[in-house]
């Protein structure tokens, strides 16, 4: 049954969200969209198997949900509708009159549902948060975690937006090119947030990322003009570069100063280099400035020889434009390659004074590799013991536990 299930897994990984941004156009509410196609899925699950995947399997889902969301208007009372059922009905009964399986139309389709879902008359987290669960189809917990925060509120937090939209009439569209500087921002860290959990997650988050980096490309397009939009897409392409080199084929975590830079893309480097420069000759922005930092790395033939000194310097800029113990974090980290791992600890430890950072792994896995560095072998493994303990994917876990075996190791061979 498992094999059976993978295709239409890799299906909903790779449609979702053009499947649900095309049915809020045609059935006009969210809820009503997401649950059709939840049915839609669950149809397909049962039936595919024995009569095989069709032709235009996004085509079908969107089919198979029209006319779920038909069936389930047809169960309600007119008093539960608040309007006229029967006329709403008689237009959703109608074939659409825009073909739902062109890629051209599903694309002007996903650009809407993101604008709709980064409008002003919602609070930012909640922008970012409904774009994750409609347009990527990420599940509530996901987003939960992306946000550190209780899976309860996370999904208070996806209805009360929800509610805001239906209730203010949030109209279903690209917003004109006068309304667009306003939602830029929240549009770009949902695209940055996809990005980041495709290529945070093992295999099948493949299809995310090169979702964030197509979207990336399609705002470029629609705001030429926009620095920060070039700057986004050029950090995308300079991580996403470096894909191949990050784990093993085992799947184990590569560093990056272990890694075979051989394996990195060059074209999407010299692409992210080349729109990394025009971005940050337009006007730096916090996107911008990250993807300098991301170039430093890409242009290095190895970690030895990278210019830290003018990563830290970068770092400095980005902290004085977006202040953030995250940003701060990776500044140690940076700080301690320049001038020393005692430099580094000791701002870790500012860091930890202030507690910020609580329960974010990276924080006592930064101090474990300095005093690996250091060659405090004891010290090392204590904090690679706490860090462990945070991790929550597999490939952290399993790297961190092979470090924590190596300074055991090394407590062991001590005089």
């Amino acid at each position: 049954m498992a094999n059976e299930q993978e295709p239409l897994e890799q299906i909903y990984r790779d449609e979702w969200g053009r499947i649900v941004a095309t049915l809020i156009r045609l059935l006009g509410s969210f809820d009503l969209a997401e649950e059709a196609a939840q049915e839609a899925f669950a149809v397909a699950l049962d039936q595919w198997p024995r009569q095989g995947i069709p032709a235009n399997p996004r085509a079908w889902l969107i089919s198979t949900a029209r006319h779920k969301a038909l069936d389930a208007l047809r169960r309600k009372t007119r008093w539960e509708d608040g309007g006229n059922p029967d006329a709403k009905l008689a237009v959703l009964a109608q074939e659409p009159t825009v073909a739902i399986e062109e890629d051209g139309v599903v694309e002007d389709d996903r650009l809407r549902l993101i604008f709709t879902c980064c409008h002003p008359a919602l609070n930012a987290d909640a922008q970012v948060a409904l774009t994750l669960r409609t347009l990527c189809g990420l599940t509530t917990e996901q987003i939960a975690k992306a946000f550190l925060v209780p899976l309860p509120a996370m999904a208070q937090r996806l209805v009360r937006a929800k509610q805001k939209i239906r209730d203010a009439g949030i109209p279903y569209r690209t917003p004109p090119r006068t309304e667009l500087a306003e939602r830029l921002q929240a549009v770009l860290l949902v695209v940055y947030l996809v990005f980041n959990e495709g290529y945070n997650t093992a295999g099948e988050g493949r299809a995310l990322s090169d979702e964030a980096i197509r979207l990336g490309r399609v705002l470029c397009e629609l705001l030429p003009a926009e620095a920060e939009v070039r700057g986004l897409l050029a950090l995308m392409l300079l991580h996403d570069a470096r894909r191949e080199a990050r784990k093993s084929s085992d799947g184990d975590l590569i560093l990056l100063e272990d890694q075979d830079r051989g394996l990195w893309n060059r074209k999407a480097i010299g692409e992210g280099l080349s729109l990394a420069e025009s971005a940050l000759r337009s006007g730096p922005g916090p996107y911008s400035v990250q993807a300098a930092i991301a170039a430093v790395h890409a242009q290095a033939a190895s970690a030895i020889i990278t210019d830290w000194p003018q990563i830290v310097a970068l770092y400095d800029v980005l902290l004085r434009m977006q202040p953030s113990p995250v940003i701060e974090l990776n500044r140690a980290a940076a700080v301690a390659m320049s001038e020393g791992c005692e430099a580094g600890l000791r701002l870790l430890d500012e860091l930890e004074e202030r507690a910020e950072l609580r329960g974010y792994y990276l924080l006592p896995a930064a101090r474990a590799d300095m005093l690996r560095r250091l060659g405090e072998w004891s010290a090392a493994a204590d904090a690679y013991r706490t860090a462990l303990a945070l991790a929550s994917q597999e490939a952290e876990q399993r790297f961190l536990t092979r470090r924590l075996a190596e300074m055991e190791a090394a407590v062991r061979l001590e005089p």
